[in-house]
């Protein structure tokens, strides 16, 4: 069972896992601060969640926006227990390298890798206060890739070598560990002008070794464990969850 007096700030929790995420730590009991950048999305997300959650638009590539938000969950909640890092550009791209703008590589580093470390730093002494645990969310494609997505895939190499570097550094006051999903449908978990039923195929969940396409709640869980006592013996991990889809061989025919 969660602490009723927990505290967790999940970055880009208007849509998505994030936004998987910050239901789950509510309907566990715990309060959640909903740092996202769509403030349409934000905004959808604490009504649905009500008063046990409170949002504050955040840009997580901003480093005063970022301390901006810690400081505004502390006044609102008194404390900080976990962080979620979850927020960042979800398209993986398709440009090739040679064309890929400088422009590009450093938005997509700035807020898949960057956003992390600034909301870890600022995020950090609250957490040392209440010996709280540190989630980040990553990619498979940080450990495979199709071709084209050299930013996104070097952004999220990047958050598992960073999860396992803060675990170090932290320790032990501050658990750190790392989540890579793989196929993830979040089309029912948009906000609501761009909310959709989910449109998949029987092949598309087949080719799961589980047999189906992963869901929010699937990383959710995961999540709500790793913030908690009972992974109090795990750190520095990176925990793929894929349905299995690294685990399998594919050769074309």
């Amino acid at each position: 069972m969660a602490d009723r007096d927990e505290v967790v700030l999940v970055t880009g929790a208007g849509q998505g896992i994030g936004k998987g995420v910050a239901h789950a730590l509510v309907e566990s009991g715990m309060r959640v601060c909903i740092a996202e950048l769509d403030e349409e999305a934000g905004r959808a997300t604490a009504e649905e969640l009500g008063a046990q959650s409170f949002f504050v638009q955040t840009d997580v590539a901003d480093e005063s926006s970022v301390q901006k938000a810690v400081a505004a969950c502390l006044s609102q909640f008194g404390a900080l227990n976990g962080l979620v890092n979850n927020a960042g550009i979800a398209a993986p791209g398709s440009t090739p390298v040679e064309a890929l703008e400088l422009a590009t590589w450093r938005r997509m580093l700035d807020t898949n890798l960057t956003g992390m470390f600034l909301c870890t730093k600022h995020a950090l002494p609250a957490l040392r206060q209440t010996r709280g645990a540190i989630v980040n969310i990553a990619s498979t494609r940080a450990l495979q890739s199709e071709p084209n997505t050299e930013a996104y895939a070097a952004a999220k190499g990047g958050v598992v070598a960073l999860t396992h570097a803060l675990a170090m550094s932290l320790g032990p006051q501050v658990r750190v560990n790392c989540i890579s999903p793989g196929w993830i449908d979040v089309s029912e978990w948009k906000k609501p002008t761009q909310r959709t039923a989910a449109k998949l195929s029987e092949r598309d969940h087949a080719q799961h070794p589980v047999g189906r396409v992963g869901h929010p709640q699937d990383i959710a869980k995961l999540a709500l464990f790793l913030l908690s006592a009972d992974a109090g013996f795990i750190t520095g991990q990176n925990f793929v969850v894929d349905g299995g889809m690294t685990r399998k061989m594919i050769y074309e025919e």
